[in-house]
C-alpha cells in the first residue's frame, strides 16, 4: 500500500491507495478498525488517509535489518491485540511491515501462541499457507522456535519469491540518518544482490560525464538489476546494454547509470543493435592533452546477446570482446553513422600482456607513459579452468608506493581442492611442480615472497586430492585471476593486466 506520490513509479494496475482500502474490506465484507505499522518510516502513505476511513492507526516501530522483533516488541504487540479484541471482537486488526511477511508473520505467529493456544509449527505453517511463502528469513524462524518449541525443529527458510532480493526491512527507516524505503528483502539467506537505491551515486569521482543520469525510478530501477544479477552473481562494474538507447552501467553499490548516446551495434546488421549483453570492465580517467577524457575499459563479458560467452576460455572472451563489442562500432564510426564527439565517454578493451614482460611493465617506461592513475599488476587466468575447478581471487598484486614497487600477498592462489590438479593438467606432479615453482620463482626475483610457503602450498595440493566438487559458485571473472594450461606444449602461464 504506497501513497499517490508513487504513481510515477508504480504501473496503474498496481497502484493500491489507502483510500482504496475501505472499498477492498467492503468487497470481501468484512470491517477492519484497527491497523498496526510494523515499519520505522512514515513514508509509505499519509496515516490520515488511513484514519480518514474510520480505521484506527498504530506505529509499532520494529527494527527489523537483521534483527527480530523483541521480546517487548512482541509483548506490546499481543497486548495491543488483546484489547482490541475484548472491545471490538468481530472487527479485522490490520497488520503489515515493508513487504509483509518477516516481522509481520513473526508477530502474528507470536499471538497464535501465546492467545490463541496454536502450535508454533501450526502457526508457521498456517501464515505460510495464508501469506505464500510465508517467513522467509532463517533467524527470524529459529527465534519462534526457540521461544516457543525446539529451535532444532526449525523449519529451513522457503525459496524466495521471484521480486525478493535480499534486506526486505533493511529499506524502511526515513533519511533522517537511517534508511531509504526502496523495495529489498532478506539478509539471513539467499546470494542475490540486494535491489536498493542509493541516492546521489556518483558515476565517476572527480568529473561530470554527460548523458549519464542515475535510474531513480521503478520499474526500471528493479528490472535493470534483476537482469544483471540473472547474467552473473558477482559485483564489479558492469555494463548492460540491452536495446538502442537501453545502455546502464551499474556500480558495486547496485546504482544504476542510464547513459545516453552510447551505441552498440550488431556485427552482422550494423542497423541492429545489441541485447541481452553484459561487460565488466573499469570507468577511468585519462589525461589527454590537460584534459580529463572518461573511459571504459572492458575487462571481460559475461553474456553477448544472451549467449553464456563467461564459460568460454579467457583468449575466446577477448576475441568476443574486439569482435562482437569494439569492431562494429568503428565500422560505423568510418562511416559516419557513429560520432564519438556525442558519446558520453569512449570504449575500449583492456589491455593484456603476457606474463614474461612483467619486468618491463614495472621497471620500464610504461608507468610513466600510461596517461591514467594505476595501481599495479594483477594476474589474470587464461584458458579453460573455470572446467575444472575455482581459482582463488588474487594470484599476486603489485602496488606502487611513491616510486616503487612492492608485493602484497593477499591470498595464495593454488588451484582450490575441487580436483586433483593432475587430472586437471593431464601431467606428472613433477612436471608440474617444476613448471609452477619456476613461476614462482622468477617472479621472486622481485618480490619479496618467501618460496618455502609456495612451495608447501603447492605440494599439499599436489598430493591431497580432494572429493568432487560441490556446484561451483559464480567465478568472479573481474578480478581476472589464474592459470593457462597450454595442452600442446605441455605448459602453464599466466597474462597479467595493467590495473
Amino acid at each position: 500500500m504506497l501513497g499517490p506520490r508513487y504513481d510515477s513509479q508504480v504501473a496503474e494496475e498496481n497502484r493500491f491507495h489507502p483510500s482504496m482500502l475501505s472499498n477492498y474490506l467492503k468487497s470481501l465484507k468484512v470491517k477492519m478498525s484497527l491497523l498496526v505499522d510494523l515499519t520505522n518510516t512514515s513514508r509509505f502513505y499519509d496515516r490520515n488517509d488511513i484514519e480518514k476511513e474510520g480505521i484506527k492507526y498504530i506505529k509499532l516501530q520494529c527494527k527489523g535489518h537483521g534483527e527480530c522483533p523483541t521480546t517487548e516488541n512482541t509483548e506490546t504487540f499481543i497486548r495491543l491485540c488483546e484489547r482490541f479484541n475484548e472491545r471490538s471482537p468481530p472487527e479485522l486488526i490490520g497488520v503489515h511491515c515493508t513487504h509483509g511477511f518477516n516481522r509481520t508473520g513473526f508477530l502474528i505467529c507470536a499471538f497464535l501462541v501465546e492467545k490463541m493456544d496454536w502450535s508454533i509449527e501450526a502457526a508457521v505453517a498456517t501464515f505460510a499457507q495464508a501469506r505464500p511463502p510465508g517467513i522467509y528469513k532463517g533467524d527470524y524462524l529459529k527465534e519462534l522456535f526457540r521461544r516457543y518449541g525446539d529451535i532444532e525443529e526449525a523449519p529451513p527458510p522457503p525459496v524466495l519469491p521471484d521480486w525478493c532480493f535480499e534486506d526486505d526491512d533493511e529499506d524502511d527507516e526515513d533519511e533522517d540518518g537511517k534508511k531509504d524505503s526502496e523495495p529489498g528483502s532478506s539478509a539471513s539467506f539467499g546470494k542475490r544482490r540486494k535491489e536498493r537505491l542509493k541516492l546521489g551515486a556518483i558515476f565517476l569521482e572527480g568529473i561530470t560525464v554527460k548523458g549519464v543520469t542515475q535510474v531513480t525510478t521503478q520499474p526500471k530501477l528493479g528490472e535493470v538489476q534483476q537482469k544483471c544479477h540473472q547474467f552473473c552473481g558477482w559485483e564489479g562494474y558492469m555494463m548492460l546494454i540491452d536495446g538502442t538507447n537501453e545502455v546502464f552501467m551499474i556500480d558495486r553499490d547496485n546504482s544504476v547509470f542510464h547513459v545516453s548516446n552510447l551505441e552498440f551495434p550488431f556485427r552482422k546488421d550494423l542497423r541492429m543493435h545489441l541485447s541481452n549483453t553484459l561487460l565488466d570492465g573499469e570507468m577511468i580517467i585519462d589525461k589527454v592533452n590537460g584534459q580529463a577524457v572518461p573511459r571504459y575499459l572492458i575487462y571481460d563479458i559475461i553474456k553477448f546477446n544472451a549467449q553464456p560467452v563467461g564459460d568460454c576460455d579467457f583468449n575466446i572472451r577477448l576475441q568476443c570482446i574486439e569482435r562482437e563489442i569494439i569492431s562494429p562500432r568503428h565500422e560505423k564510426m568510418k562511416t559516419g553513422l557513429i560520432d564519438k564527439t556525442q558519446e558520453p565517454f569512449s570504449v575500449r578493451p583492456k589491455q593484456f600482456f603476457d606474463i614474461n614482460i612483467s619486468r618491463k611493465l614495472l621497471e620500464g617506461n610504461f608507468a610513466k607513459e600510461v596517461s591514467h592513475e594505476m595501481d599495479g599488476l594483477i594476474f589474470q587466468p587464461i584458458g579453460l579452468f573455470q572446467k575444472y575447478s575455482e581459482i582463488s581471487k588474487i594470484f599476486v598484486l603489485f602496488i606502487f608506493c611513491g616510486n616503487s614497487f612492492e608485493f602484497v600477498l593477499q591470498k595464495v592462489s593454488i588451484i582450490l581442492n575441487h580436483m586433483n590438479i593432475i587430472d586437471v593438467c593431464n601431467m606428472s606432479v613433477s612436471v608440474y611442480l617444476s613448471i609452477c615453482l619456476s613461476v614462482i620463482y622468477h617472479l621472486s626475483i622481485y618480490l619479496s615472497v618467501c618460496l618455502s610457503v609456495c612451495k608447501q602450498s603447492i605440494l599439499s595440493v599436489c598430493y591431497h586430492p580432494a572429493p568432487p566438487p560441490p556446484p561451483p559458485p559464480p567465478h568472479h571473472l573481474s578480478v581476472r585471476p589464474s592459470i593457462h594450461i597450454c595442452e600442446k606444449k605441455k605448459i602453464a602461464w599466466l597474462q597479467c593486466i595493467w590495473c
